[in-house]
């Protein structure tokens, strides 16, 4: 669809003129055998990490398909309660599922058909296989692993067991985002792509110096710590506090640019880069305890074309409409995409450019209004994950957002930071899983795990 400058792709009229499930058919799991997935019986969920978006993608969940929430488990007491309390209003049978602080004695039941992950990202590998190997199909945030080895494992175990592994890189769910990959790259109004660009400017580094406490009764932090390095309790961890530390995570690469990267290589094709290097660090923000690169520059090398990412969390944003995005040049135009909106801009000055705006559904979900801490941009691309996570599990396919296309996202970030502390570019190879010509960098595929916890490379 073509438009004048300033006119909106209107995608609320859209719906009202078409049925949702008909909006669906962009996405390659759904088909005429899984239309029947919103009536069909309520299948047996559990959710590991209660925490925000633990919480976020279970009641997007509950909003489009019957499921009964089982059971929840978090090493925070008070993420508990909130959640079985919130689970208790929200789901049809008004039930309060089971807890634990242990998912390991959540999962001994085998009775749960779905599990969602929701944990920090130093958490996903062991939780997301050991919920695949107690029988369940998973939903695992992104990025999927700390580590390439955990990523490799996670990958092994899912199909070694035959599991749906959905990853929450749901901007591949987003319905503004569906548009813009049919009707400008797919229609070919971008030409020959040349180069790919990626940012993200929020100034979301945490940096602060808060004193350390005693760990609150509430909390089991070792528990919630698990095989990462135990630091000394300054508070909790969480809400955001933890993405500030390498122990944990991936910094902004892993948390940002995985999406912006997996969206990328969504809309044109894209597998493995041929090689990857990065530089960066702390270069303005050295006054707290923050240990993730506070600017940071990464080249993911394909056929033709590199894609570039830039993130810094100071400054401002180059371009104010867009400080976290996608922008795809081609011969004949440039493309612009973000979770808010996308615009394609052709080079010959006598076309007409399109304008794509991010889809809310208000009044259809008026609940979205009250919830605590919701992404409202993000609620319709998490239902339409959702969606596309069950229909593959009816027909037993992959999803969307399929976990070996979530390990290449997440590996190649990964990489990216390994490239910036060795000083030079790697070359992953998947089949052999060695970064080819170096030793050094191979064994740094893997992080050391605490005591006792094992790495699942390992096990």
């Amino acid at each position: 669809m073509r438009s004048e400058p300033g006119f909106n792709i209107n995608r609320r009229r859209f719906l009202q003129s078409a049925s949702a499930l008909a909006a669906l058919a962009a996405l390659p799991s759904w088909g005429a055998d899984a239309l029947d997935l919103v009536n069909g019986k309520p299948r047996r969920v559990g959710l590991i990490g209660a925490g925000w978006y633990g919480k976020s993608d279970l009641w997007r969940l509950v909003q489009v398909a019957p499921v009964e929430i089982v059971s929840v488990c978090d090493p925070d007491q008070n993420m508990l309660a909130e959640a079985v309390e919130i689970a208790g209003q929200r789901q049809k049978s008004k039930r309060k599922p089971r807890t634990y602080t242990d998912y390991r004695e959540m999962l001994k039941a085998k009775d749960l058909d779905i599990v969602l992950v929701g944990s920090p990202d130093h958490w996903h590998a062991l939780h997301c296989i050991a919920a695949i190997e107690s029988g369940a199909d998973v939903y695992c945030q992104k990025p999927i692993s700390r580590d390439v080895r955990e990523g490799e494992a996670m990958l092994d175990a899912a199909r070694k067991h035959g599991r749906v592994v959905q990853i929450g890189t749901q901007r591949k769910s987003t319905p503004h985002l569906i548009d813009v990959k049919k009707q400008v790259v797919e229609a070919g109004l971008l030409g020959k792509v040349g180069h790919v660009e990626m940012c993200c400017y929020y100034h979301m580094r945490a940096n602060g110096n808060p004193p350390l406490e005693p760990v609150p009764d509430f909390l089991d932090y070792e528990m919630w710590t698990g095989p990462a390095p135990l630091r000394p309790y300054d508070g909790l961890p969480h809400k955001r506090w933890w993405r500030t530390f390498m122990e944990y995570g991936n910094g902004i690469m892993g948390d940002m640019c995985v999406h912006m990267y997996d969206t990328a290589r969504w809309m044109l094709g894209l597998g493995w880069p041929k090689r990857i290097s990065s530089t960066g660090g702390i270069y303005v923000q050295k006054e707290g305890k923050s240990n993730i690169a506070d600017t940071q520059v990464a080249t993911f090398e394909h056929d033709g074309f590199n894609c570039v990412w830039q993130h810094r969390t100071w400054g401002s944003s180059p371009d104010p409409d867009y400080p976290w995005a996608l922008f795809i040049y081609g011969e004949k135009g440039t493309l612009k995409a973000s979770t808010m909106r996308a615009d394609f801009i052709p080079q010959d000055r006598n076309a007409k450019p399109l304008h794509f705006d991010c889809f809310f559904e208000r009044e259809k979900y008026p609940e979205d209004l009250t919830e605590k801490d919701i992404e409202l941009n993000a609620a319709p691309a998490t239902r339409l994950h959702m969606l596309d996570f069950l229909a593959a599990i009816e027909k037993r396919s992959r999803p969307v957002a399929d976990i070996e296309q979530g390990h290449i996202s997440t590996a190649s970030c990964i990489l990216a930071n390994l490239s910036m502390d060795i000083g030079r570019p790697l070359v992953y190879d998947p089949e052999r899983r060695v970064v080819v010509g170096d030793r050094e960098a191979t064994q740094k595929l893997r992080k050391p795990y605490r005591t006792p916890w094992q790495h699942p490379a390992t096990a």
